[in-house]
């Protein structure tokens, strides 16, 4: 039973540590990083209280060194997902009926492990498992994760005060009740943090999830699964399962108790599953909650007023940071003819100053691996078929090589076709594509930039005329859920920059907000009188 109305911790960002050589969070991931390379770590499915292995099994290998196995994972047979369904279900009376703010201390103190002992264990698993150097593993699996925790503590009880205005002799009051079932978590690899947020934004509203994570992203999985346990989250509050993703969505899609799902990754497969949700409506106790942030192609464009160096930087840090494997990552700039030549040349002093592709142990590298063999295909045969066409010329980069590891070199297309395949299509890689305009042509190049692509994650616009970012800002209204204004378009900070998009980039219901909580809770009002009328009649009547 409540005892008082609690004020929680006021949520801050996490600070960003430096890892500049001498420090001591560098020798530290350093040394962690070594422990896992050279280690060889078993994860089993996590059911319950149950650590299950199957002996069904696959090995893991980091991008930049993909022939080095670190660690092997368990697959779930369809009995491990039913069982996944059922304990989530057994666990979510009492975990739904846990006062809120005992919810909020579990999450609160996961996010101080991550901050303390863990930040060197989560980083270093997050350079191994998805090629991110440290400063991108620091940004992300740390402070962003962190980030997630606290302010959706400091939301959480931001809707819980949300209440109703009561009239005299009656008392309005509403209850955010978690959803009646079970939430899937479907998570990708790019980002720990969004790993670690979508089972743990909707377990902390009172829900009990079914998480699958990315096969590419189980090893740094695993320690965001250690700091909960850690942290004292009950057992079946967020059970783990990895395996054939069809099989896994499919049962979990069939039970009458689903209640919602949470998704980030590809637009198609977020098609197919709401079309799946929407064949089997039938069957669910309750109209399912589809919440969803997949793909990009995201633009830069830069005004003839805009200064040319920061419109370079815009690009360099925006497209090849984390090897362009962001959603908000810029792919397609558009480039007024009386800068272009300047930002290009600035753009290839940035690239011709990067290391060759390398693992992100070596702290000097700007650059590392894509994820896996078939991004580094996919990418690859763009780079051809650029190489190939009168339409289009490699300015910059061009080079790959997967012996090792899935070295994609930073690439920049020139193209004269703004059409051309590298401006229309989403590549998740580091790879660029540049189309120049005639400087008068900036009100028409607007509409081209809203209507090129069906996506409408983030974009940005480079400019010192005030008038021009005016026009802009209204232009591109409905293709960029996150607008940068002078910045690149990507590195949105939770509490403030609230992210996500529509069209094609999914519902737009903005990680990192209390907008993303509202959506795992049913409210229900109650109202009580205090001295019920005892004559039917009004007086109206007479």
């Amino acid at each position: 039973m409540g005892k008082g109305f609690f004020h929680v911790p006021a949520a801050v960002n996490e600070p960003v540590k430096s890892y500049a050589p001498g420090t001591p969070e560098r020798e530290q991931v350093l040394k962690q990083y070594k422990s896992y390379f050279e280690g060889n770590v078993d994860v089993p499915l996590y059911i319950g209280s149950e650590e299950i292995k199957t002996n069904n099994t696959r090995t893991m290998s980091p991008p930049h060194d993909h022939k080095h196995v670190v660690g092997t994972y368990h697959l779930a047979e369809k009995s491990h997902v039913e069982k996944a369904i059922s304990t989530s279900l057994e666990a979510r009376n009492e975990w739904a009926a846990l006062t809120w703010e005992q919810r909020a201390a579990i999450f609160l103190k996961a996010a101080e492990l991550i901050a303390g002992p863990y930040r060197a264990k989560i980083n270093a698993a997050t350079m191994i498992a998805q090629s991110k150097t440290i400063h991108q593993a620091e940004i992300d699996a740390a402070c962003e994760l962190i980030d997630f925790l606290r302010f959706n503590v400091e939301f959480m009880s931001q809707i819980y005060e949300e209440q109703p205005d009561s009239a005299e002799g009656i008392w309005n009051r509403v209850e955010y009740r978690p959803l009646e079932g079970f939430v899937y978590a479907i998570t990708p690899f790019n980002f720990t943090a969004i790993a670690g947020n979508l089972p743990a934004s909707a377990a902390m509203m009172g829900n009990v999830v079914v998480w699958k994570p990315s096969d590419s992203q189980i090893f740094s999985a695993k320690v965001i699964v250690d700091v909960f346990k850690e942290a004292g989250l009950p057992d079946g509050v967020i059970n783990v399962v990895y395996g054939d993703p069809v099989m896994i969505t499919d049962t979990v899609l069939a039970s009458p108790d689903f209640s919602g799902i949470h998704f980030t990754g590809s637009t198609f497969v977020f098609k197919e599953l709401w079309k799946k949700i929407g064949n089997n409506i039938h069957n669910y106790k309750t109209y399912p909650r589809i919440v969803g942030e997949t793909g990009g192609k995201d633009f830069i464009v830069a005004h003839p007023s805009a200064n040319a160096k920061q419109v370079a930087t815009g690009i360099t840090r925006g497209a090849f940071e984390f090897q362009g494997q962001k959603c908000s990552a810029a792919s397609r700039v558009y480039l007024p003819k009386s800068i272009a030549n300047e930002v290009i040349e600035y753009v290839k002093e940035d690239i011709t100053s990067f290391n060759k592709p390398g693992s992100p142990e070596d702290m000097s590298n700007f650059i590392t691996a894509v994820i896996h063999e078939g991004s580094f295909d996919k990418l690859s045969s763009y780079i051809d078929q650029a190489k190939a066409d009168n339409d289009a010329e490699i300015v910059a980069g061009g080079n790959y090589d997967k012996s090792k590891g899935y070295f994609i070199e930073p690439t920049v297309i020139l193209t004269t076709d703004p059409q051309y395949k590298t401006m229309t299509t989403e590549l998740f890689g580091p790879v660029v594509t540049l189309y120049v305009y005639e400087d008068d042509k900036w009100s028409e190049t607007l509409k081209m930039v809203d209507g090129t692509s069906e996506y409408a994650l983030t974009g940005a616009v480079f400019s010192t005329d005030r008038y021009a970012i005016d026009e802009a800002t209204k232009a591109l209204e409905n293709c960029a859920g996150n607008f940068y204004i002078n910045d690149k378009p990507t590195g949105a900070v939770v509490g403030q920059q609230p992210f996500g998009g529509a069209r094609a980039s999914g519902t737009n219901d903005k990680a990192g907000s209390a907008q993303n909580l509202l959506r795992w809770v049913s409210p229900r009002l109650i109202k009580e009188t205090f001295v019920s009328p005892t004559d039917y009649r009004y007086p109206f009547l007479g």
